[in-house]
């Protein structure tokens, strides 16, 4: 069995062999290599394609799906965390028989090795400004996880490998890893207890306001490992105001607010941890897979 015609509206970053491999499972497939501008656009490039590839990049809406009567598969080639969180319209999906299938787990190894290095260049002043008076270790740093899915599973445990006390937060209690040293700290303890503190939230999650961020204090580096920002954008350029606080994270997109860019205690590398040739690979393989799935269901 095989689709008609399936339409990636985006650069949906796979592979080459990837890319081959939907010939295997599309009559024809038409690949754009920009991002669509809005929706009239997103509706002319599917037109009457039954398959559908979108990256995060892009919303398809239900509005969208409407005027696409074809459609019958979405594969997202980005993170499906949620349903609220979806880039994607899946309640109006579900509704008219659509398939919506999205991957999870494929760029958390770059996340890791982002914050680590960031981490120890603050620690040591290795072109950046040191943190303390004296360089330091990450033995016995004080470390925080906010979200303790797999990407902040990933950094606890590089941090405890390192030496680090790692406490968390998560809206589940997470048994394994206490067993294993993890410490459970209630939002408002943890804040006030670590000195370096990681968000690692899914999509549209925000945890962090005026009152988190008092009882964050002063001093302190906070990374944000998600996609979109995990606080509020007023209380964090407050926070950035005074005290010798850090904000560090890999896109703009983390930030939340283009302004803070310039904030002289920001750092930003505007470039996306996850995106490396192994994490690309591995997406490609997870967004065949679905597609094949789905066929073959």
């Amino acid at each position: 069995m095989m689709f008609e015609k399936l339409v990636a509206i985006e650069p949906v970053h796979l592979v080459d062999a990837g890319i081959a491999g939907l010939k295997k499972y599309a009559k024809e497939v038409i690949l754009y290599d920009d991002i669509p501008a809005d929706d009239a656009e997103i509706v002319r490039r599917i037109g009457d394609a039954d398959a559908v590839l979108v990256c995060y990049t892009s919303r398809i809406t239900g509005e969208t799906l409407a005027q696409c009567p074809n459609v019958r598969y979405v594969g997202m080639c980005c993170s499906l965390y949620s349903e609220a969180s979806a880039n994607v319209d899946i309640a109006y999906a579900r509704a008219h028989g659509i398939d919506v299938r999205g991957i999870r787990d494929y760029g958390d190894r770059g996340v890791v090795e982002f914050v680590l290095c960031e981490l120890v260049r603050f620690l040591h002043g290795y072109d950046r400004p040191m943190w303390k008076d004296q360089p330091q270790e990450i033995t016995r740093l004080k470390t925080g996880i906010i979200g303790l899915g797999v990407s902040g599973g990933m950094i606890a445990d590089a941090l405890q490998f390192m030496g680090a006390e790692v406490s968390y937060y998560s809206r589940s209690r997470k048994q394994k890893k206490e067993a294993a040293g993890l410490i459970y700290r209630e939002l408002d303890e943890l804040l006030r207890h670590c000195d370096v503190v990681f968000t690692c939230l899914n999509k549209n999650v925000i945890l962090l306001g005026g009152k988190e961020f008092a009882q964050l204090g002063d001093g302190k580096l906070l990374f944000n490992t998600s996609i979109g920002p995990s606080h509020e954008i007023e209380a964090l350029k407050q926070w950035l105001s005074h005290g010798n606080n850090w904000f560090i994270c890999d896109t703009a997109g983390a930030v939340g607010d283009v302004s803070l860019m310039d904030d002289a205690h920001v750092v930003c590398e505007q470039a996306s941890a996850g995106c490396t040739a192994q994490a690309y690979e591995l997406l490609t393989e997870k967004v065949l897979k679905n597609i094949a799935d789905h066929l073959e269901s």
